[in-house]
């Protein structure tokens, strides 16, 4: 009972010392006002402090003739950065200045600060001083807020995983088919000696030859096609074309005994009308492009036979010209010639680097580690074969490396297309024109750019468009921006399964939100390896009440 009146005679004491305030006893009873902040710990966002400060002055605190100066300040690592004064006066004052009426007041206003390093370990304070007549008098300093939280910075927009090089073609196995092939006379299915004996079958002889002497050569098997000309009906053709497969199969069982022949497979064709219109397109004749045209307006055999018929002044030309080169057995040896392999290809570019052709090279600049070898080999691929690929990657070399002034100058030698504007964009951004960025972005319009878009969103706080964005994804960018818009079970969901220590860092961070404190601590240990990040922990807030 005697605690109870002790403290309420306190109170009394109070609300009297208050009731008779004057400018000194403003300063005395600064205790009694009471301050808040929204949000409650800073958060930098865009590269500013934003917050809504919130001041209640209690009744009979402000003189009436007083003027009250608040210098909201943050106080950091490094320095202090003091915004404008808001200025308060009693009710007496004439002056334009916000009252506050001596039966006290609730005011609110907003507070905004440009970021500078080492504001990620601040606080917010409102320093003040009272102003009567001639004399001022400086007000106890009040802490507002703790801060800043920087989470944001953490985003990645280094070039490694927002632009990719352009593929080379390189065939580590290169098919190379060779054949020689026979030819009938009209509507026979006899092999004339003369065609055994014929060039085109000796150089077959000697490809099969060249080809179980050559290491980097492997024979995987043969072909006998036979084929009649699309002349004559097409049961007649068929029925023809059976029979020249038979012999054609003995032809070649003929010239290929004692060679390397693999499994043979035998065809008939018949009519060769994918033949005849290769060979008319290729050919001098004046209405080639009505013949074509005519066998792509009929599929009935019969029908295409017609009208090509019908164009009596060009058919005596194609009796004469074409169709006795349709009416064959081709022989057909498939062979893979095995390409340079990555340990030859390095030895070539060190030793004889101007054998290799443009895919070789582009090739080449995948295997080699140090950026300034991949620099040379494209240098020497855009030199040799005027290679746009090549100077698209040398671009990335310079992008990958920091160097985005050369990037830049690179990439205007290049064709602009989607990979082009999203290169662009990278530069861009990592120089500082985010809307130059955004802009080359969307021109991109693909799925890296759409990604390196979304940085530019977080780097200016608009968190739900870049969670949008890289929905689904699984990256630290993307984790990140679900850990920005609060939605933690989703930032766990899109961590990339990685053992880097950003990613612990990231993990530590939605552990630290959720309360976790056994999986901070055992985050932040993985995250230590890498030395930026151990020094951050120090001072993120994100950690505070870990520490």
């Amino acid at each position: 009972m005697k605690k109870s009146i002790r403290l309420f005679s306190a109170a009394v004491l109070g609300a009297a010392a208050i009731a008779c305030s004057s400018p000194e006893k403003m300063a005395e009873q600064a205790e009694n006002v009471l301050v808040s902040c929204d949000p409650a710990v800073l958060e930098v966002k865009a590269g500013v402090i934003d917050a809504n400060v919130t001041v209640t002055y209690p009744a009979d605190y402000f003189h009436p003739k007083a003027i009250l100066e608040v210098i909201p300040v943050i106080v950091y690592d490094g320095g202090e950065a003091k915004m404008e004064s808001y200025f308060f006066q009693g009710t007496k004052v004439e002056d334009n200045y916000e009252v506050v009426p001596e039966e006290g007041a609730t005011i609110t206003k907003p507070v905004h600060f440009e970021y500078a390093e080492g504001m990620e370990n601040c606080h917010l304070e409102l320093r003040g001083v009272v102003k009567y007549k001639a004399d001022k008098t400086d007000l106890p300093t009040k802490k507002v807020a703790d801060g800043a939280n920087t989470t944001y910075m953490l985003v990645k927009k280094d070039a490694k995983a927002a632009v990719d090089f352009k593929a080379d073609n390189y065939q580590e196995t290169i098919p190379m088919p060779v054949e020689g092939q026979i030819l009938y006379t009209i509507n026979s299915a006899n092999v004339r000696n003369s065609e055994i004996k014929s060039q085109s079958i000796k150089d077959f002889q000697a490809a099969l030859d060249e080809i179980a002497a050559n290491e980097r050569k492997t024979l995987t098997g043969t072909e006998v096609v036979a084929y009649a000309s699309p002349d004559g009906g097409e049961e007649l053709n068929t029925k023809l074309s059976d029979k020249r497969a038979k012999s054609a199969e003995k032809a070649f069982n003929k010239v290929t005994k004692g060679k390397e022949t693999g499994e043979t497979s035998v065809k008939s064709v018949g009519q060769d009308w994918e033949g005849f219109q290769e060979l008319v397109a290729a050919s001098d004749i004046e209405d080639k492009d009505l013949i074509i045209r005519v066998l792509s307006m009929y599929s009935d055999p019969a029908v295409r036979e017609n009208e090509i018929k019908n164009m009596s002044a060009v058919y005596k030309t194609l009796a004469d010209e074409v169709l006795p080169q349709l009416r064959r057995g081709r022989f057909i040896a498939n062979c893979e010639y095995q390409n340079y392999t990555g340990e030859e290809l390095i030895k070539l570019v060190d030793e004889n680097i101007d054998v290799l052709d443009e895919e070789a090279l582009l090739r080449a600049a995948t295997l080699v580690k140090e950026p300034a070898d991949k620099e040379a080999i494209y240098k020497k691929a855009v030199e040799k074969y005027n290679s746009n690929r090549a100077q698209y990657n040398l671009a990335v070399v310079y992008i990958n490396e920091g160097k985005f002034e050369k990037a830049d100058k690179a990439l205007d030698k290049c064709e602009q297309d989607a990979d082009w504007n999203n290169a662009k964009g990278v530069v861009a951004l990592n120089t500082g024109d985010e809307a130059a960025a955004s802009k080359y972005f969307a021109a991109a319009g693909n799925a890296t750019a759409k990604a390196n878009e979304a940085v530019v969103d977080i780097l200016n706080g608009r968190y739900e468009a870049a969670a949008a964005k890289l929905a689904g994804q699984k990256s630290f960018n993307a984790a990140l921006a679900q850990v920005l818009v609060k939605n933690y079970a989703a930032a766990e969901a899109a961590l990339p399964e990685c053992d880097c220590a950003c990613v612990a860092y990231l993990k530590a961070v939605i552990a630290a939100r959720q309360g976790k404190a056994d999986a901070v601590k055992a985050n932040l240990e993985a995250a230590s390896k890498c030395e930026k990040l151990a020094k951050r922990a120090e001072k993120d807030i994100e950690f505070a009440q870990y520490r």
